[in-house]
């Protein structure tokens, strides 16, 4: 059977609730106010079931102007609207502002009930009825059958169950896949068993034991227990009214507008991207930084409105727009949204969400707005190519790019494969991915960077790999620039060797001045071979400045010729191995050496045998024990 839900829409005393009362024999106006002045006042929901068995629930939406922002809070989510227009009083202010809505909701699977008929003769109706049918002409349910009921005698009744049901095959169900969201529109406790929230699943699932977010606020929550249709159930789908048992957090913690969503899946943002459309029927216009109520979900919040392309909007008009909230919303690409006026206040408008946690945007620019065009208009392979183009330095996992998107797993990973077949993307290990052009890019910066650094520095074999991520790369970590670099390499584009890199086949090469210092720094250390000259008196003989010393002295070091000993000394690597031969005859006859003779039979001084004992130690050809050395 399908999953929907039913709203009703109308003005105040036009007998949306006792329609509801009819079709289900449930009262849903619950609170003592509302039995004392016979109006609804919150949300009232029922389950009721069609004659052909199939499930369904209403949600009973208030008709008094005071009481928009509750009637809001319930439209979102609704698959079939039954607009109520009592037949004693036709077309109505709140008749309009909720058609308004339910318009800019994009409901268009609709059913026109004219309620009291009772009390109305039959040319009266029939006027009612033209009346209605002119109204309607130019809306979303303009082709929506018309039906008109007595709630008292109850004529009409079945006639409008028959069109639900029929209505019920064109509905299209929410998505029971992928990730889940349920908007929060009542919150209260039950003896025994705590914290319940309802809401309509809009998307995905909810299963009884799993954690859930708590948005904005981000906290993991428990699901004790599920209600669908007043059952217990072990998972609630997408398309159904759901009562969620939570544990771990507290009543005082929840308010109406929150939300139940798979962890880590959205993001509270202050700025939202949309295309917005100003109702025609507006008496006035929108203009840059407008004060606005903003409704999204069963939430309500201030925001300002940024004109991205002009000054001022006119009614019937429509522009993309960011809107900057003064609290934190939760908002996915292809939400809707509702806009009222901050005062006097009156639905204006609404639209679509482009990117529900979107940078600061400048105004009149071109390129944020060919970003945004492409965001809401292009196909999911272009909107993901884009993305993937447009952070060049990062790499995006699959729900990454969901969040991005505002599409499923399961599109994503088809429009993904699609794009790497293309070699417009590039997968870097498993679900995670790289645009081809990004990838390009950081190319040309490590080739463009490599090549400055080898005609700068000859005599160093390459550039430090982390340094070369920190510097320019900081958005990726270690782990993945390593996958980054593993690509480039494969292409021949760099090379990479302890943690370093190169342009393939490139050398290490001095100059021919250089190659004379190094000749001359040899024959010196060749002929001091255990009493060579420190540092500091190598860079006086050499005649360089220190920052080309310490090139000639690092390049020495690397091809091997030196060995550095400790930050004073280097030894020729001649003398490292014949001080090797020495001590291994040594030991030959003896199973110890003490630093006195080592300083004796290598023909030294303590300045030069402690640290070089102390290196082979550290290379482990000795082993100190006591004060005495022992081979290894």
């Amino acid at each position: 059977m399908k999953r929907f839900i039913i709203g009703t829409a109308g003005h105040i005393d036009h007998g949306k609730t006792t329609l509801v009362k009819a079709m289900t024999g449930l009262d849903t106006d619950r609170l003592k106010e509302e039995k004392q002045r016979g109006i609804s006042i919150e949300l009232g929901f029922a389950p009721f079931t069609l004659p052909s068995g199939q499930k369904a629930a209403i949600v009973d939406m208030p008709g008094h102007e005071r009481f928009i922002r509750h009637m809001l809070a319930g439209a979102f989510g609704i698959d079939i609207v039954l607009l109520t227009i009592a037949a004693d009083e036709g077309v109505m202010p709140q008749t309009r502002e909720h058609m308004d809505i339910i318009e800019l909701l994009g409901v268009n699977n609709g059913i026109i009930v004219l309620t009291k008929k009772d009390l109305v003769d039959e040319e009266w109706l029939m006027l009612v009825e033209e009346e209605v049918r002119e109204y309607l002409n130019t809306t979303i349910l303009k082709d929506a059958p018309l039906v008109a009921v007595s709630a008292v005698t109850k004529e009409g009744i079945p006639e409008l169950l028959a069109l639900i049901e029929k209505l019920v095959s064109e509905v299209e169900e929410k998505p029971a896949f992928g990730q889940a969201r349920l908007p929060i529109d009542r919150v209260f406790t039950i003896s025994g068993f705590g914290t319940v929230v309802t809401g309509t699943l809009w998307s995905g699932q909810l299963k009884q034991g799993e954690t859930v977010e708590l948005m904005p606020v981000q906290k993991p929550v428990r699901i004790r227990t599920l209600q669908v249709h007043n059952e217990k159930t072990d998972t609630a789908y997408a398309g159904q009214r759901v009562a969620v048992n939570l544990q771990g957090v507290e009543v005082s913690e929840i308010k109406r507008g929150y939300l139940l969503a798979t962890p880590a899946y959205l993001t509270p943002s202050y700025r939202v991207d949309t295309r917005l459309r100003l109702l025609s029927s507006s008496k006035r216009t929108l203009k840059n930084w407008n004060r606005v109520r903003f409704h999204l979900g069963t939430d309500e919040t201030l925001g300002r409105v940024v004109l991205l392309d002009r000054d001022e909007l006119q009614p019937g008009d429509e522009a993309f727009v960011q809107i900057v909230m003064e609290k934190p919303v939760v908002a996915y690409k292809g939400d809707r949204f509702v806009i009222r006026y901050y005062s006097p206040v009156t639905t204006i408008g609404g639209g679509i969400i482009i990117d529900g946690n979107a940078p600061k945007q400048k105004r009149f620019k071109e390129e944020v707005l060919d970003e945004l065009a492409i965001k809401e208009e292009g196909s999911l392979y272009d909107v993901v190519l884009h993305e993937l183009e447009s952070h060049p330095e990062e790499l995006l996992s699959i729900d990454e790019l969901s969040k991005l998107t505002g599409s499923n797993r399961e599109q994503l990973i088809q429009e993904l494969q699609q794009l790497v077949e293309d070699e417009k993307a590039i997968i870097i290990k498993d679900q995670v991915y790289m645009g081809s052009y990004a990838l390009e890019a950081i190319n040309a910066r490590i080739v463009e960077t490599l090549d400055k650094y080898h005609r700068q520095y000859p005599m160093r074999s390459g550039y430090p790999r982390e340094d070369m991520r920190s510097r320019f790369f900081k958005k990726i970590n270690p782990k993945d620039f390593n996958l980054v670099l593993k690509q480039l390499e494969e292409s021949g584009t760099i090379s990479s060797r302890t943690n370093q890199l190169s342009l393939p086949g490139r050398v290490a090469q001095p100059g021919a001045r250089e190659k004379e210092i190094i000749e001359k720094i040899n024959h010196i250390m060749e002929e001091q071979m255990f009493t060579p000259p420190g540092i500091d008196e190598l860079s006086s003989i050499s005649g360089l400045s220190e920052q080309d010393f310490n090139e000639v002295l690092a390049y020495m070091i690397e091809i091997g010729i030196l060995v550095k000993i400790n930050q004073e000394i280097v030894f020729s690597s001649q003398a490292i191995e014949e001080g090797k031969k020495i001590i291994a005859a040594y030991f030959a006859q003896e199973k110890e050496l003490s630093l006195a003779t080592a300083r004796d039979i290598l023909k030294t001084t303590r300045k030069y045998a402690l640290p070089l004992i102390e290196y082979y130690d550290r290379i482990r050809f000795t082993r100190r024990v006591g004060d005495m050395r022992v081979k290894l």
